[in-house]
């Protein structure tokens, strides 16, 4: 399969790593050029490329940058084939005040991304944290296999993108169509904890969506303090705190 990576950050180089791994043709881009691109991101194989040739001719286009960068990117996302599936993984945290006032409206995010690419999105890779991506990959059928969310309103683009879920190391899970997006979105229980795929149902309706906001602050705030406090904070604890206030 053809896939363009857009983002090159730690989610970013992780799937490009992974999926060019399993034999795919990958070719991955960020704002700063092509030049820029090295190390773990084309250690399999991937190709660096100029962002404005990245979604040409591909079958799925992979968006991994901050959400406030989005309509950065939708250019590039428009130049991709009307067949290709896009995939974004990108997730809303507090922003500056006047950045994506729509979110800050109420908004689930995603529907906002769509408007912004005026492409349907499935939603993906979204709700796992770097070193979990980066470290516990684990083949089909492992003990303890951790469970990805995905959301989105097409059947076929969910099926593909659950199936380069699979290929990076990962059990997907469809949590539905894109409105139900907020279920894996910081704030709710589904949202880096690292669950299985028998678990992820459970938590996953335990979601609450008005309650959501205020645990993603009060969890930022408290990473904060620790990292202030301890000069860092390991993944472990980050994520130990997640499962206890969301």
């Amino acid at each position: 399969m053809k896939i363009g990576i857009i983002g090159t950050g730690m989610i970013g180089a992780t799937l490009a790593e992974r999926l060019a791994g399993a034999g795919h043709d990958v070719s991955i881009a960020n704002s700063r050029g092509p030049e820029t691109i090295e190390g773990k991101a084309l250690s399999t194989g991937a190709r660096a490329v100029d962002a404005v040739d990245v979604g040409v001719g591909v079958d799925a286009l992979i968006v991994s940058v901050p959400l406030s960068r989005i309509p950065d990117v939708a250019a590039h996302v428009q130049r991709a084939p009307e067949t290709a599936v896009v995939i974004d993984t990108s997730n809303y945290y507090p922003l500056r005040d006047g950045e994506i006032e729509a979110i800050e409206t109420g908004q689930v995010e995603s529907l906002w991304v769509v408007e912004q690419f005026g492409r349907s999105v499935v939603k993906a890779w979204n709700a796992i944290g770097s070193e979990s991506f980066n470290d516990r990959a684990a083949g089909a059928g492992a003990p303890g296999r951790i469970a990805i969310p995905v959301a989105g309103d097409d059947a076929a683009a969910k099926a593909l993108t659950s199936a380069l879920i699979d290929d990076t190391g990962f059990d997907a899970h469809d949590t539905g169509t894109l409105a139900e997006s907020w279920r894996q979105q910081p704030g709710t229980p589904a949202y880096c904890t690292d669950r299985t795929a028998a678990e992820m149902p459970g938590f996953l309706a335990a979601a609450d969506r008005e309650r959501a906001p205020r645990r993603r602050d009060l969890l930022l705030e408290v990473a904060t303090e620790r990292r202030e406090a301890d000069g860092s904070i390991t993944s472990e604890r980050l994520m130990g705190l997640g499962r206890a206030i969301y």
